[in-house]
């Protein structure tokens, strides 16, 4: 078993891509592909992975499938991308044997042990006029859908069983498609990429293929294009370089996530590994603006579900929240509002705070209100209480409280007191000595 504490990436070194998240019993669950070695000067990729986390943060290697275990019966170094999905208290590791066929094994935990019942791929290569790889499975309502292919994405229900089609697979339409090779729309031939992924949110559907998105009412579409969630400026210093050969937009196979009310992408960036064939995965918080569609993330080194108070904190990257909703600023950027009295919001592994003074709040307070910061959680032991006076003006205003009994490292929560639903905006906090 290895454990590893990370930030992003999420286990440096290692080879983890292609990762797909799952949340099973209150743990982060990771389906990853998992490149050899920092010397690959191609793809070679031996076996599958499954890591867990309790927080984002630290990582447990959990178990190993390997192709011999599965229908392919042989040593194989083309073991693509994976996904996962559980129903009727079984877990379903599915697949993908190079570019040409998905499998599927089956097991009583989110790890394993792993077992081919099927005994062949649950796709076939000459099921559609695609390639039946680089799979994602979505799940509505108790029912299962499996969405696959390059360029072209076919989509089809599971049975109850999971590893067979309840239906043929169908086309999903796309209109105006981008994608690493298609940046002007003119490249009918490549108008996408490998590795689909479906999510849903706010009644929307999001089909994703990397950094790029299309969003439609309806599952089977059609869908519209939208935008990248990666961009030029979502690069902190040291992460934006080396890239792949067309671009900074290519390569991040990934899917998008929800985990205590937070949205979560977690994708492939090889920034510090220096070699396309040995990718490293990242995670990066993800906020909706007002019309749906996905703000630019943040690629750092920072990484999710821990914080550095020697920098601004942005209150809408939180790893936990009860009561409270995100709301889109006027000038841009996010900010957090609590719903009712007691509301609360957690950011946990707060490093470097014991020198630290002071705790600056950018806010706007219609009402006075107080927020009790506490340690851990709601009911975790009172650390200090900032008492927040109601704004002079109606724009956001800087105001300083002095801290008290705060460690090194330490995981904070926000309790507002006293609150009603449109009197309160956090747009962001710093600690300061």
């Amino acid at each position: 078993m290895v454990l590893v504490y990370a930030q992003n990436p999420i286990v440096p070194n290692k080879g983890l891509n292609d990762p797909h998240i799952h949340i099973f019993n209150d743990t982060a669950y990771v389906y990853a592909s998992h490149d050899k070695s920092i010397k690959n000067d191609k793809f070679i990729m031996e076996d599958w992975w499954v890591w867990s986390s309790p927080d984002l943060v630290n990582w447990t290697q959990r178990s190993v499938l390997n192709p011999k275990e599965t229908y392919i019966g042989k040593d194989f170094s083309r073991c693509w991308a994976t996904d996962a999905a559980h129903k009727n208290g079984k877990y379903y590791f599915y697949f993908s044997e190079g570019n040409e066929q998905t499998g599927v094994v089956v097991g009583d935990t989110p790890v394993g042990p792993w077992k081919d019942i099927l005994g062949k791929p649950l796709l076939s290569s000459e099921l559609t006029p695609t390639h039946e790889y680089d799979m994602a499975i979505f799940e509505e309502n108790g029912q299962h859908y499996i969405i696959f292919g390059v360029w072209d994405y076919y989509i089809a229900k599971l049975n109850d069983d999971m590893i067979s089609l309840a239906e043929a697979p169908k086309n999903i339409e796309i209109k105006n498609p981008r994608g690493p090779y298609n940046p002007d729309g003119n490249n009918n031939k490549m108008p996408t990429d490998d590795k689909p992924s479906v999510h849903k949110y706010n009644g929307k559907y999001y089909l994703s293929w990397g950094c790029f998105y299309a969003m439609s009412d309806n599952l089977y579409g059609p869908y519209d294009y939208k935008d990248t969630v990666i961009k030029e400026e979502s690069f902190a210093e040291g992460y934006d370089a080396p890239t792949w050969p067309n671009g900074f937009l290519q390569g991040r196979h990934g899917s998008f996530f929800e985990w205590h009310k937070q949205w979560y992408y977690i994708y492939c960036d090889i920034s510090q590994t220096g070699n396309r064939y040995f990718r490293d995965a990242f995670i990066s918080y993800v906020h909706y603006k007002d019309n749906g569609e996905m703000a630019t993330i943040r690629v750092d080194g920072v990484g999710v579900g821990n914080y550095n108070a020697n920098a601004s904190i942005e209150a809408e990257d939180y790893f936990k929240s009860n009561n409270l909703i995100k709301v889109e600023n006027t000038k841009g950027g996010f900010s957090i509002k609590p719903t009712q009295s007691l509301s609360y919001v957690v950011y946990p592994n707060v490093k470097n705070l014991s020198d630290k003074s002071t705790l600056e709040l950018e806010v706007i307070a219609n009402e006075t209100l107080q927020i009790e910061v506490r340690e851990d959680d709601a009911k975790g032991m009172l650390l200090f209480t900032c008492e927040v006076p109601k704004n002079e003006i109606y724009t956001f205003q800087k105001r300083k409280f002095k801290t008290k009994n705060l460690k090194e490292n330490q995981s904070l929560c926000f309790v507002f007191k006293n609150v009603k639903r449109e009197s309160f905006k956090l747009n962001r906090f710093k600690f300061k000595n």
